[in-house]
């Protein structure tokens, strides 16, 4: 699962050359028309005008999500104790992957659906050994990983893990396609700039930015969407709509700021401070 929870959220808004509809129920994706559905979204014929009304309509969902949640909470700034709460959060969203996206493909196979199995199936490999990635860069920071990430485990990736296991586990596991899809376009908009001046937080000589590097558009972010967008555009109108609709709840959880408040940075030294590795054990 790639998890933009590393992002502050205020600057991961989606940019749509089309206008966000206006709906009187922000709980609802707009639909598209018959008119929408015939030019844009047909399942027999897939050209660059048809992939391109596709991301549109995905991404639309996600604005509408943007302009739902409407909140006045920002999280707070980033600071090195932070860094290392946000990559607790990015193991919690990697450790389930591959095998939930494996199970999703064996979903998708059963259903006759062979093009959205392979899209799992290369899903769970490309997600393979993530979660390892986030322990190596919280060890870089001079903290024992494994009892780090049992520590932490931030409220709004629970959410979104929840959502994505439920996603995953039903007869027909086609919201995971929205939420995978959710999740790489707004990691294209982590770019070398937000990646060094999170490295300029850190201490020298510490590698600690291996997991978001993967996960933004210095990675493999842009093919990722590419590919996923083709797949969609091949799919039947009642299907995108689905897809939509699990882009816009996904997003909901991504913007929605934590019930209960964010953390402090003393609460997380308190935590963190027992769970300190001699510089020589780090990574």
């Amino acid at each position: 699962m790639r998890n933009d929870f590393l992002i502050d959220t205020e600057s991961a808004c989606v940019v749509s050359d089309e206008v966000a509809v206006n709906t009187a129920n922000c709980t609802r994706v707009h639909q598209p028309s018959s008119v929408e559905s015939g030019a844009g979204f047909t399942a027999k014929k897939v050209d660059t005008d048809s992939i391109a009304q596709t991301q549109k309509h995905l991404d639309r969902a996600i604005v509408l999500a943007w302009k739902a949640v409407k909140s006045n909470s920002r999280p707070p700034a980033l600071t090195r104790t932070r860094w290392v709460w946000r990559l607790a959060g990015a193991y919690h969203s990697s450790c389930h992957t591959s095998r939930l996206m494996e199970e999703a493909a064996q979903r998708f196979a059963a259903s006759g659906r062979k093009n959205l199995a392979q899209w799992a199936v290369q899903k769970a490999r490309e997600e393979a050994g993530h979660d390892r990635l986030a322990l190596r860069d919280i060890q870089s920071m001079g903290y024992d990983a494994e009892a780090v990430v049992q520590a932490l485990v931030p409220s709004p990736i629970k959410a979104l893990v929840d959502y994505f296991i439920q996603s995953v586990q039903t007869t027909d596991p086609i919201g995971c396609v929205g939420f995978f899809y959710t999740a790489e376009r707004l990691g294209t908009f982590i770019g070398e700039e937000y990646i060094q001046s999170v490295e300029a937080l850190l201490p020298l000589g510490t590698h600690a930015t291996r997991w978001l590097r993967v996960h933004s558009s210095v990675g493999a972010e842009v093919k990722h969407i590419e590919e996923t967008v083709k797949v969609v555009a091949e799919l039947t109108p009642e299907e995108h709509i689905r897809i939509a609709q699990a882009c816009y709840e996904t997003a909901l959880l991504r913007f929605t700021p934590p019930k209960e408040g964010y953390i402090s940075d003393e609460e997380l030294q308190n935590v963190l401070k027992p769970l300190e590795l001699n510089t020589c054990l780090r990574v």
